[in-house]
Formats: C-alpha cells, sequence, structure tokens
C-alpha cells in the first residue's frame, strides 16, 4: 500500500508554487501529478493524506546536530533524537563526532548505523573525526572511516588548533575526495568566556569571547583549503569578519562552503534576558552587526545552508548558570517555524528561498541523492501547515532535553507530517 498526498501546495527556488497531489510507493516517489488530475485513491487501496491548504516540501536536511549518542544518553539518544528531528520536518541528519567514545573507529561509526537502524526513525549520517579523540594530535584512520562510511571529517566542539595539522587532513581528504567541516574556534581566545564580548558581556561584567577566535580560524582554514584543494566547510558562521572571509574565497575560488544557524539569524547578545544559561551557544550569540552580516552572508550564497546545530543538555546542566552550564540549544523542533515567521511572513524572504536551503542545497553541497520531490526520488516529505500559530511549549517539546531560549515564542509554519522513506514517522 502506498500514500496519496493530495492538493499539496509546493514551491521551487525560484518561488514558483503550485498544486500537486504526490504517490509515494514503497519509499520512492511515483507520481506527481498536476492537482486539477482525476485521481481516485481509494480504488488503489492507498493511504490518503488531504494536504489541501499545507506546504508540501522534500524533507528538511540537517548537516550539523548532536545526538548525545554513544555516552550521553541522559541529554539526547538516537532514538528520540531522531524523533525530535522528525517533529522539526527532517528526513536527513547528520551526526557530530563529539560522543563518548568520539566516532573515531570503524566499531562506533556501526554503532551508529546499526542504532539508527533499530531505534531511529529518520536517516541518520555520521560524520569521523579528523584527529584521534579528538585531541588534535594524530590523525584517524581517514580511509577506514570513509569505507564504514562517514560522510566527512570534523572535530566539531573543538578547532583543530595546529595549522600543519589540518592541512595535513586536508591534503587526505581531498585525495579521498572527501570534506573537513570545521569548527573554527582559537583555544587561546576563548578561556573563561560564556558570551560574546559586547553589551551583554560588558553589563554583566564577564570575559566576552572575541569574532575573532572564529575568524582567524576561518582565514587560516581557507589559505590551507587553497593550497589542498579540498572542500572545506565552516561550521555555525557567526560574525561578520568571517563572512568576509569566506566571500572572498569563494571570489578567488577556493572550494569552500558555510553554513548558518536559526539563532544566529534571529537573536543577538542584545536579546539576552539575564543570565540564563539556555541562551548560551557556541558559536555565542553575536551583536546586531554581526547578526545583519550573516542574514545578507546566507541571502547573496556566501553561506550555502542552514542547520541547527541541535545541541541538547540536561534541565540540571543548564541549571548550572551561563558561566558552569554547557553551550548549546536545542534546534530541531523550531528551525523552520522560527525561519518562517521571522524571514517569510515578514516578506524579507521568498518562501522558496527558506525551503531550498534546507533542503535541496545542503543536498548538493554533500552531494547527497535527497532533496527533492521529483519521480523516482527517495521518498522524504514534509507537510507543513503555514497558517496555525502555536506557541512553542516546553512539555510538547520531542527531544529528551528542553534548553531552548524560544519557550513561549508564537511561531507559524509547523511541520504536520514528516514522512521519511515511504513511512510517516511524525503526525
Amino acid at each position: 500500500m502506498g500514500i496519496w498526498i493530495l492538493n499539496g501546495l509546493t514551491v521551487d527556488v525560484n518561488n514558483e508554487t503550485a498544486k500537486k497531489h504526490i504517490l509515494v510507493e514503497n519509499d520512492v516517489i511515483t507520481q506527481v501529478l498536476d492537482a486539477s488530475a482525476g485521481v481516485d485513491p481509494q480504488t488503489a487501496g492507498h493511504e490518503v493524506i488531504d494536504a489541501a491548504g499545507k506546504l508540501v516540501t522534500p524533507g528538511f536536511i540537517d548537516m550539523h546536530v548532536h545526538l548525545r549518542e554513544p555516552g550521553f544518553e541522559h541529554k539526547e539518544n538516537i532514538a528520540t533524537g531522531t524523533r525530535s528531528a522528525a517533529r522539526g520536518g527532517f528526513t536527513t541528519i547528520a551526526c557530530m563526532p563529539n560522543t563518548r567514545p568520539v566516532i573515531d573507529t570503524v566499531d562506533t561509526v556501526n554503532y551508529i548505523y546499526d542504532k539508527a537502524a533499530t531505534e531511529g526513525v529518520i536517516r541518520v549520517l555520521p560524520y569521523g573525526t579528523i584527529t584521534k579523540n579528538q585531541l588534535g594530535r594524530e590523525l584517524t584512520d581517514f580511509a577506514a572511516l570513509k569505507e564504514a562510511g562517514v560522510i566527512g571529517y570534523t572535530d566539531d566542539g573543538v578547532g583543530v588548533q595546529s595549522a600543519q595539522m589540518m592541512k595535513d587532513a586536508m591534503a587526505l581528504a581531498a585525495s579521498m575526495d572527501m570534506p573537513i567541516i570545521a569548527h573554527c574556534e582559537d583555544d587561546t581566545l576563548v578561556v573563561g568566556a560564556a558570551v560574546t564580548e559586547g553589551s551583554f558581556s560588558k553589563k554583566h561584567g564577564l570575559k566576552g569571547i572575541p569574532n575573532e577566535s572564529e575568524a582567524i580560524h576561518v582565514g587560516r582554514d581557507v589559505l590551507l583549503a587553497e593550497a589542498t584543494g579540498v572542500h572545506y566547510h565552516v561550521c555555525h558562521v557567526s560574525t561578520e569578519q568571517s563572512v568576509r572571509l569566506i566571500r572572498q574565497a569563494k571570489k578567488f575560488g577556493v572550494n569552500v562552503t558555510a553554513e548558518v544557524c536559526p539563532h544566529h539569524l534571529v537573536l543577538s547578545d542584545e536579546d539576552i534576558p539575564g543570565l540564563d544559561a539556555n541562551w548560551k551557544m557556541n558559536p555565542p550569540l553575536r551583536t546586531p552587526r554581526d547578526v545583519e552580516a550573516v542574514i545578507e552572508a546566507l541571502e547573496d550564497g556566501t553561506i550555502d545552508i542552514i542547520v541547527t546545530d541541535h545541541a541538547p543538555h540536561a534541565e540540571e546542566e543548564k541549571a548550572k548558570g551561563m558561566m558552569m552550564a554547557p553551550f548549546g540549544i536545542l534546534g530541531f523542533e523550531t528551525a523552520f517555524p522560527l525561519l518562517y515567521t521571522k524571514f517569510v511572513e515578514t516578506g524579507k524572504w521568498t518562501l522558496g528561498f527558506l525551503v531550498d536551503r534546507m533542503t535541496k542545497k545542503p543536498a548538493d553541497v554533500f552531494g547527497l541523492p535527497y532533496g527533492t520531490l521529483s519521480v523516482g526520488s527517495k521518498a522524504d516529505i514534509t507537510i507543513v501547515d503555514l497558517d496555525t500559530p502555536r506557541d512553542v511549549k516546553k512539555e510538547e517539546i520531542v527531544s529528551r532535553s528542553k534548553n531552548t531560549p524560544f519557550i513561549g515564542w508564537e511561531l507559524k509554519g509547523w511541520p504536520v507530517v514528516t514522512i521519511a522513506s515511504g513511512k510517516v514517522v511524525w503526525s
């Protein structure tokens, strides 16, 4: 038995809209018809989803998430994380390797794939670490990790501090046609700091994380990427200086791509209400000038894609306060509603632009065969209610953790059905 999705509104990158009937059989889209076509799905015994008045998009793709398993299951695990992602409309996610043990061996890669197959509800693609135990001292076995199925190499959570180590990693990855994904942070500039260097840090007498702590690594790495020819991808860009460097690198033909998170697009350090650690993330919320810079960079293509950096932490950990709590906030369940409400509802972006940056564009950047509603493609589909406003409620969060600054925000654009590989995984 298949699924007919009837009368759904589709949109392309040029913001051209159409009403379509879509037939899913097994795990593949087998028909896409104009909604004016006569369809009698009952005769074929298919399940019917009436998507009239709803947006139907390819399943969202998130290339930067933290599922916390193995090692930190009190924060999140693959079962709860994939369900949280499904509620947010995501059907493909790429998990970062800063687990315990870190994802630096074939056995750990196999563990992720096995757990995702048996306990997850959507597609999980693991990254492997650049260095063993993320210590920055010795490269992992890139070839073995690639054979096991990693989609790239990153030490996300920490920056690779040695330029020689990063250059060696890039050269090796380039020889294997694999990407390097970089958390850009100079450790010597961030010790003892929890928020950005800006008005909030000054007001509360806190040491600030300066913009250059990120941009120094971006500048170093684009030069190394130019020298090695690697596909270099910059994680969670947050500063105006980083944007300038990436824009210049692209202008000169360096193979660099970049991502930005919803919270860096909608919040600045001036929005932080107090010393609540649910507003603490890394990179931190930057200044309004930085927010405008990353918005412009996403709009002009300097930044390629949107990711969530979903980073769950237990409530008791976040209760330790701004200085002692870990960095990170949830991302899956509010990403599309936040950006739809902030940018599409206000007329700043087209709907087609937002959908593209969360579906086809990430697939293109990482060479994945997803992100499209074309016949023959994998049946990853998200249905979104664009009209009904709803508050973000703590008790409705599916993630095992609840650490988000968006509790109480009224948003539109909520996913109401998520179909992954032909199966309804959220409704």
